[in-house]
């Protein structure tokens, strides 16, 4: 009997994260692809996901809007609760044997919550890590809710046996957002500025171009601004065509926000383009194109790493993440930012990294969902 396998999609990063295990679920004979779509993922301004979910061609088995305004940690913790609710109520329709959360978003806790609790099996990827942010505290209490474990890295499987979680439940797949960059023509199309629209000056694909996506550190709340003022008089000193990415939804994103929208609507002339989102393949070629990656998003250890691109590293939001030689961590400094970024653009292209996997996770993820057997009592094994 083919096994029902449920993913539950909260937003633009997670999309990216999981694409590759969705497909591979959705071809693997044995299994049943089920997939949710719910918070940030829903929503316009944070990149419509649902919409690009589509048009990679999978149907969304149910949709859920469970994400309140305001990006404070109040409307963080409303959401993480309403959107327990109405999972739990979709899980109950669905029946899935498995129910699959990625990393490490407030949204994830939501997913863990209702499958443990309805005795629906947990699995998890990424796993193990360590990060600042609320995101460490969500990893570590998803991870111990978990009933199968998908980890990025050695030291990430690790972790996890640390934490009592038994060796068969643990498998070192790497990261599935490295299998799209795997045998996909990397080449930046000509008219990818203009498909994606966004505000600003008009950008050659073909010169020279910063990558800038930086996010809200829930556990700094309130110096949104004052950081994302840091990195605006950074890229301004350097005089760069940059591609500048929202923001994401956690607490602060608000403050973000409104900073770059002063700044997009004062400064009409900058050379920085503002987007909402990219496909999971337009983002990686759009960033294998760039000279450099600027800012706090995960993708400057992961994809970055694979692909050799330099990554300026903003803050504390990665702080303790693994990562390999294409990076330089600053802190929230205009002087500081500039100068990292003046040194990678002097270095150039890194070595490769396989750090964060191979590029055949979502492969690996599917074959042991299909054949996996796991009790849903967990114990401590230590």
């Amino acid at each position: 009997m083919s096994r029902r396998c449920c993913f539950v999609i909260n937003n633009r990063a997670n999309y990216g994260r999981i694409k590759s295990a969705l497909q591979a679920v959705a071809d693997h004979p044995d299994l049943t692809l089920q997939l949710i779509v719910t918070s940030s993922a829903l929503l316009y301004r944070f990149g419509n996901v649902k919409e690009l979910i589509v048009q990679d061609g999978f149907s969304p088995s149910a949709v859920i809007y469970s994400t309140l305004e305001g990006e404070t940690p109040s409307t963080m913790a409303k959401s993480t609760g309403l959107a327990i609710i109405e999972l739990a109520t979709q899980f109950e329709i669905l029946q899935p044997d498995f129910v699959i959360t990625v990393a490490d978003r407030f949204e994830s806790l939501a997913t863990a919550i209702a499958a443990s609790y309805m005795n629906i099996r947990l699995a998890h990827t990424q796993g193990g890590e360590s990060t600042g942010s609320i995101d460490e505290s969500v990893r570590h209490a998803v991870s111990k809710l978990s009933h199968l474990h998908f980890p990025a890295t050695d030291r990430a499987a690790e972790t996890l046996f640390r934490f009592g979680e038994s060796r068969e439940s643990v498998f070192r797949t790497g990261c599935p957002s490295i299998d799209v960059l795997r045998g996909l023509d990397l080449s930046v199309p000509e008219d990818i500025f203009r498909r994606y629209g966004g505000v600003g000056p008009e950008l050659n694909p073909h010169l020279p171009y910063l990558v800038v996506v930086q996010h809200p550190v829930t556990t700094e709340y309130g110096l949104g601004r004052e950081q994302i003022e840091e990195t605006l008089k950074a890229i301004d000193a350097l005089s760069m065509p940059a591609v500048w990415l929202w923001p994401n939804v956690d607490a602060g994103s608000d403050d973000i926000s409104k900073r770059l929208r002063e700044y997009r609507e004062r400064s009409p002339s900058t050379r920085i383009h503002f987007f909402r989102n990219f496909s999971v393949e337009d983002y990686a070629r759009l960033l294998n194109g760039c000279a450099c990656l600027v800012g706090n998003s995960s993708s400057g250890l992961r994809e970055a790493g694979f692909l050799g691109v330099p990554a300026v590293n903003i803050g504390s939001r990665q702080q303790g993440r693994e990562r390999a030689g294409n990076v330089i961590d600053v802190p929230h400094d205009s002087v500081a930012i500039a100068n990292a970024i003046t040194r990678q653009l002097e270095h150039g292209q890194f070595s490769k990294s396989l750090l964060y996997g191979d590029g055949t996770a979502g492969r690996q993820i599917a074959d042991i969902l299909s054949t996996v057997d796991i009790p849903i009592q967990k114990r401590l094994t230590y």
